[in-house]
């Protein structure tokens, strides 16, 4: 395939079936690098990144793709889907408690990282001011996907899993605003000019973001689809309006797409499990063609002389930067040192930073291919160091939670003419649920069991029918009572038949409400 990129003639049925073979053989296999990247403990971004480069023109494939624009398009494109299905996944009741620190740590943070690695490529490396403040910017952005990607059998206190997301979501928009600051022709402007335009495009993306959110939940609750396959297409819809709104509107699009997520994302809203797998497979091949297009984008026989100052800006950034801007962003806070340290150690680099050091390419900054290959090179070998070592380091410090009771996976579907909704109730293997009585549910009036699965038998339970792991239950709820009963189903699973006793109730109000059934 030599001379892809270059390919003048006219698409032809053919060249589409190539083509989708082509795609469809690079799915294949990064769906199958997924284990051995979770085996391995890396990132599965490397993966990727690898097969791009095994296609590239210094690799087996031989295609030859030198177009930044178009990878920068794209590029943006997959960071949208990957930030609405992370903040789809986001749960506002975990991250609540560290917003305030995880702001500090995107915005204050930021400022501190870019200072400290744009001194160090100026000073150690000898580039020009432009051009450092361009890569400190460029790798100031932390990726949620490569952190959890390797910390995912290391259940974490629920504040650092808070702080490490949210500031992932956050931290994007500044930082994009900040490389296209740089980026502009002309000298930079004064840093109070440069702030106030940082403040006013994440308060405009804000406020786009939890706007649309709020009316897109709002719709989606009241209004019932003729179908449940277009409810996941909706949600992303309403994501990717937020982006759009909020760009057209000069602020922050990135800003503006992860809090609308992360507001549909806790809205629970009717087929919620299609939903989110829906979104999860969008967030996989957004990675996958995002990172195999980035991995075709490098030139590795021209990366000699760029790696030995990657090394040292890396080495700066991992040991100086990220350390300095946690302590000072932090500071307030009053948090832990085991935690702040594992924070610092897990501020892994990912999709954006490589996808940022296109903009400079874009806009024909001076040596721009130079600070590509940096931030390429960058990436990958503190993503190989930083990735294998993180649960080490978590276990070391001991911020492994043991595991508790596994929450419950449950699907709503609304039933509008009969004004109440069919909650369908999956009890995982670490529920606390098995084990109680039907009747030791106490759910809500307006709310009862209907039907039991077990072992592909469905049956009609009794009050004294004794639920197992495993069991599938079909709730029957009215509309005032549906937010009630799934609350109290949730505390049951995570406390048992004494949840009421141990202030689970599930319900706003404490053990004693109306609705616990107490």
């Amino acid at each position: 395939m030599p001379g892809l990129a270059r390919r003048e003639q006219p698409l032809t049925v053919h060249h589409l079936n190539q083509l989708l073979l082509v795609c469809s053989l690079v799915l294949l296999v990064a769906v199958a690098a997924v284990r051995i990247s979770s085996r391995s403990g890396l990132p599965s971004l490397l993966v990727y990144l690898g097969i791009g480069v095994a296609m590239g023109q210094d690799g087996v494939g031989d295609v030859h793709f030198n177009n930044a624009e178009l990878t920068q398009v794209i590029g943006y494109a997959a960071l949208v889907v990957i930030l609405a299905e992370g903040g789809l996944g986001t749960k506002w009741k975990e991250i609540k408690p560290a917003l305030p620190a995880a702001t500090s740590l995107a915005l204050v943070g930021i400022a501190v990282s870019v200072g400290v690695t744009a001194t160090a490529a100026r000073y150690l490396i000898g580039l020009e001011w432009r051009q450092a403040l361009i890569i400190g910017a460029v790798v100031s952005s932390t990726d949620a996907a490569a952190v959890f990607s390797v910390l995912r059998k290391v259940p974490l206190p629920a504040r650092v899993t808070g702080i490490l997301e949210a500031e992932s979501g956050f931290n994007d928009a500044p930082v994009v605003i900040l490389v296209v600051a740089f980026c502009t022709a002309g000298p930079v402007e004064h840093w109070y000019v440069l702030l106030g335009e940082i403040t006013l495009e994440l308060a405009i993306g804000a406020a786009i973001g939890l706007a649309v959110g709020w009316l897109g939940s709002w719709g989606l609750r009241h209004v019932a689809l003729p179908a449940s396959g277009l409810y996941p297409i909706a949600v992303m819809a309403i994501a990717v309006t937020a982006y759009a709104a909020g760009a057209l509107a000069h602020g922050s699009g990135f800003l503006a797409v992860y809090l609308a997520a992360m507001m549909l994302g806790n809205a629970k809203l009717p087929h919620w499990p299609a939903t989110r797998g829906f979104a999860e497979g969008l967030g996989w091949i957004a990675q996958i063609g995002m990172f195999v297009l980035l991995g075709l984008l490098v030139t590795p026989h021209d990366m000699g002389d760029d790696i030995v100052p990657a090394l040292v800006i890396g080495l700066v950034l991992t040991m100086v930067a990220r350390p300095l801007s946690v302590v000072v962003s932090l500071l307030p806070f009053r948090i832990p040192w085991q935690e702040q340290t594992l924070l610092s150690w897990a501020g892994l680099r990912g999709a954006v930073p490589i996808i940022l050091a296109t903009i400079p390419m874009v806009s024909g900054i001076a040596e721009s291919r130079r600070i590509f290959n940096i931030v390429f090179v960058l990436v990958v070998a503190y993503t190989l160091i930083q990735g294998p070592t993180l649960p080490w380091l978590a276990r070391k410090l001991r911020l492994g939670e043991a595991e508790g009771a596994a929450d419950l996976g449950i699907e709503s579907a609304p039933l509008e003419r009969l004004r109440g909704h069919l909650l369908s109730v999956a009890i995982p293997k670490g529920s606390r649920m098995h084990g109680v009585e039907v009747a030791e549910l106490r759910m809500p009036s307006g709310a009862a069991v209907t039907l039991v699965v077990r072992d592909g038998t469905s049956f009609v339970p009794l009050p004294t029918t004794v639920l197992r792991r495993g069991d599938e239950l079909l709730v029957v709820a009215t509309d005032p009572v549906r937010d009630a009963a799934e609350r109290r189903l949730r505390a049951v699973g995570q406390g048992g038949k004494l949840a009421g006793w141990l202030g689970l109730a599930g319900n706003d109000t404490g053990p004693h409400s109306r609705h616990s059934g107490q």
